[in-house]
């Protein structure tokens, strides 16, 4: 049995990206992205899905006009 900790990626309503112990419950408002992983395999996963850190809300508020 391996002793690497093992992660899943997590997303909240803000689109904030975070790393969670697989197998154990999550936190309120947060749901499983999908990806799991060794703790650097997710930090590379989140890094390239998740350029831009700033959360949603102030993404649409500081984005121009809609096309």
């Amino acid at each position: 049995m391996s002793t690497a900790a093992h992660y899943q990626v997590v997303v909240n309503d803000e689109e904030q990206h975070a790393l969670w112990p697989a197998g154990t419950p999550l936190p309120a408002g947060w749901r499983a992205e999908g990806f799991t992983g060794s703790e650097e395999e997710c930090s590379a996963h989140v890094d390239e899905v998740w350029p831009d850190i700033r959360p949603l809300s102030l993404r649409r508020r500081t984005a121009g006009p809609a096309e």
